[in-house]
């Protein structure tokens, strides 16, 4: 506390300005039935859309940053007859269930009662088999059904680990993978044969906490890299370390292998890419920018080329069709974060030419990160819907907006019950999947 009122508190981390508006949290509800819905549910869109978010059950009395809080899922669920339902619960987050007994995590397993309500089932470790962390992006190959994901550690080596689960669920050895120091890697991506791993400028200092600053910092004198390693690896000594300097990709939409003008051995990754690249985790003078780009691997030279796909705006929060991920896609997904950290509209870009076509919300309306669900016998890319929650600031209401991908055009609007914050990330499972569920 003294450290506190000695540094005072910056924007990023001021509960006053990250928790106003439609950013504060809100209490639990449980499901609500017969919502109100505007247009036709689209046939083959049964299922439940759900999206997570901080909501912080207590008042912080400390800092509070954006990606802090005790975790709160949001559920919309569509179904035959052009019927809805909502619900919202905490994640019950081994943090959360500590304060409530007033005293980074394994994902949590949560199911969907018969009645449309949330049911917070537990931690999910793999049967055990998952010891520590995981990242907030691991990735389902489509074709294999395999998991792929990564591990970093901030306080001993190895820093980073990568593994993968095959489709019975069993984990594979773990690869240590050797950094030189602790490093922010939120994100990473595959292609057919290989993952692609980041290892950027902003990077872990512990130390600094002890002056009351933010153990998150931008390394000046270190150049951005991405390994490349076969998914089939047995061990580090395949990976391939090129440089791209002055790149922070928080997020890497996708990736793919792509042979290069002269014949070579290529890969195509696409990101976003921040400047300055600590601006969400430190005050920084210069406004937050985030240009979709596009950057090319030679894997026979070690070079690299990053191109700018859309130039002047701010592009974050997105998705490309799950059936294409780790192949060669067209099309992205992706929140307009202007304001930031609002998001003010939707864009679907064209990864070849750069076009843009947007869905606006409207005057005083902001979302969030944009779902597609692809259509389930789909030809084109583009067949299929793109939700998120929106919220009206001068009417006080949210909804739940579904635009047709093809054109962005709006087909349905579901009027929820209850305020929903802001939030981060989201995801629609199918009925089918659902009546799947295979609980452990």
């Amino acid at each position: 506390m003294e450290l506190e009122k000695k540094h005072g508190l910056t924007r990023i981390v001021d509960p006053a300005v990250q928790l106003e508006g439609n950013f504060a949290p809100v209490k639990e509800c449980p499901g609500q039935h017969g919502l109100q819905v505007m247009g036709q549910i689209p046939a083959g869109l049964c299922g439940v859309y759900l999206r997570n978010g901080a909501n912080p059950m207590f008042q912080p009395t400390n800092g509070h940053h954006m990606f802090d809080g005790d975790g709160m899922i949001h559920a919309v669920t569509l179904g035959h007859g052009n019927k809805a339902n909502y619900s919202c619960r905490f994640t019950r987050t081994s943090r959360l269930e500590q304060e409530t007994a007033l005293e980074d995590d394994l994902p949590y397993h949560v199911g969907m009662t018969n009645d449309g309500d949330l049911e917070m089932i537990g931690r999910f470790d793999f049967n055990g088999q998952l010891e520590g962390s995981m990242i907030a992006h691991p990735k389902v190959d489509p074709i294999t059904g395999e998991l792929y994901g990564v591990s970093y550690d901030v306080i001993k080596m190895p820093y980073l680990r990568y593994f993968k689960f095959d489709t019975c669920g069993k984990k594979s050895r773990e690869i240590p993978i050797s950094l030189h120091q602790p490093t922010m890697i939120h994100d990473f991506a595959i292609t057919g044969s290989y993952v692609i791993i980041p290892d950027h400028q902003v990077v872990f200092k512990l130390s600094e906490m002890i002056r009351g600053r933010s153990p998150v910092i931008h390394d000046p004198n270190k150049t951005s890299r991405f390994g490349i390693l076969p998914k089939k690896a047995m061990d580090e000594s395949g990976i391939q370390w090129i440089d791209v300097p002055d790149c922070f990709c928080f997020h890497l939409w996708n990736a793919w292998e792509e042979n290069t003008k002269e014949g070579d051995l290529g890969i195509v990754v696409i990101g976003s890419c921040m400047t300055p690249p600590d601006s969400i985790f430190n005050e920084c003078d210069e406004p937050l920018r985030s240009e979709l780009s596009e950057i090319r691997f030679n894997l026979k030279t070690g070079g690299s080329a990053r191109r700018v796909i859309v130039v002047g705006l701010n592009l974050e929060s997105g998705q490309v069709s799950k059936w294409r991920l780790g192949r060669k896609t067209r099309y992205a997904y992706l929140a307009i974060a202007e304001p930031w950290p609002r998001c003010s509209n939707i864009a679907k870009v064209n990864l070849v030419t750069g076009e843009v076509t947007k869905f606006l919300y409207g005057d005083k309306r902001f979302g969030g990160e944009p779902c597609f669900v692809p259509e389930k016998m789909a030809v084109e890319e583009d067949e299929g819907c793109v939700m998120s929650f929106v919220r009206d600031e001068r009417r006080e209401r949210s909804e739940l907006v579904i635009v047709k991908a093809s054109n962005m055009k709006q087909v349905v609007s579901v009027r929820l019950p209850s305020r929903v914050p802001y939030g981060i990330r989201g995801t629609f499972v199918s009925s089918q999947d659902l009546n799947e569920q295979v609980l452990c």
